[in-house]
């Protein structure tokens, strides 16, 4: 079972010391600002910061359209040279991002003080649970509900049946197919743009699946290929290197037939492992295709 920890700053920079000092200072003399919580690099155990690491940040308030809308009160911390405002990427809050004078970043997650109440009764949910199992720090608990935060244990991904090994995999082979349609119009952006980008987050998926099934499926893979080269197999880390071009025809022509082949022999090895189909002749048939147009 996991639960709050306690911040350990002996080895992050001075400057970020002195960033996370300054705004738990601020946020105590600020009544509509119930509690701070350190997430992130900042907070783990496993991979924790380093010298280029950003400073994740979720602030609860009663007032979070202030800071979301406003950015006047990032001058407290020092000078700032760009803010903008996005969605976070899991919980569906906004988030306020920031670019300080000699490189430090911090990410203002602005959560409204329901969200302390469902913490301390509910603990995190469902899409928030990764974040706060890899670590969390409570800087800041005026109405002490944020401390009874606890993750109870890392969710395991189950491994995929086969539809949906057959959905991930008609997805990428429908992809490999219109790439090299567009690669044959001479368009080389959009091809690109398809093979390293989308393809590669299907290949990262068949990675990850291909690792929890030779290591156990609690393995940890991280998340969007984070730490990829401390968690995949050298073989892993060796084909993808046939896997991306440069910004160049024929490099993507290869790319792209590097990326199909290395797809086969992951998903062939997860099916195998699972006694599942891997689908080989459509495979073959796709790699026959993508070379006609090609070629």
């Amino acid at each position: 079972m996991g639960s709050a920890t306690e911040l350990d700053l002996s080895s992050a920079p001075v400057a970020r010391k002195e960033f996370i000092s300054k705004i738990v200072e601020w946020a105590k003399l600020r009544e509509d600002i119930r509690g701070v919580l350190c997430i992130g690099s900042a907070a783990r155990v496993t991979n924790p910061a380093d010298s280029l690491s950003d400073i994740d940040l979720i602030l609860i308030t009663e007032t979070p359209e202030f800071y979301i809308e406003g950015s006047d009160w990032l001058a407290h911390f020092g000078r700032v040279l760009l803010t903008f405002v996005e969605d976070t990427a899991v919980g569906g809050q906004k988030e306020r991002r920031v670019l300080y004078e000699g490189g430090q970043d911090i990410d203002f997650a602005i959560f409204p003080l329901a969200a302390a109440h469902y913490l301390a009764e509910y603990g995190p949910p469902a899409e928030l649970q990764e974040v706060f199992w890899r670590g969390f720090t409570v800087l800041l608990d005026k109405d002490g509900l944020l401390s009874q935060t606890e993750i109870h244990s890392q969710k395991v991904t189950p491994p995929p049946t086969q539809d949906e090994l057959d959905l991930h995999m008609n997805d990428f082979l429908y992809h490999a197919v219109w790439a090299a349609k567009k690669l044959r119009r001479g368009e080389i952006w959009v091809g690109k743009q398809c093979v390293d980008v989308y393809m590669k987050r299907l290949l990262l998926r068949a990675v990850e699946w291909k690792l929890r099934a030779l290591r156990g499926w609690e393995y940890d893979t991280w998340f969007e290929g984070r730490f990829l080269e401390n968690w995949a197999t050298v073989d892993v880390i060796l084909e993808l290197k046939k896997t991306f071009a440069l910004y160049d025809l024929e490099s993507v022509k290869a790319a792209l037939l590097a990326t199909v082949l290395m797809h086969r022999r992951l998903m062939t090895e997860i099916a195998e492992r699972l006694g599942l189909s891997s689908r080989g002749s459509r495979y073959s048939k796709i790699i026959e295709l993508v070379g006609c147009y090609t070629a």
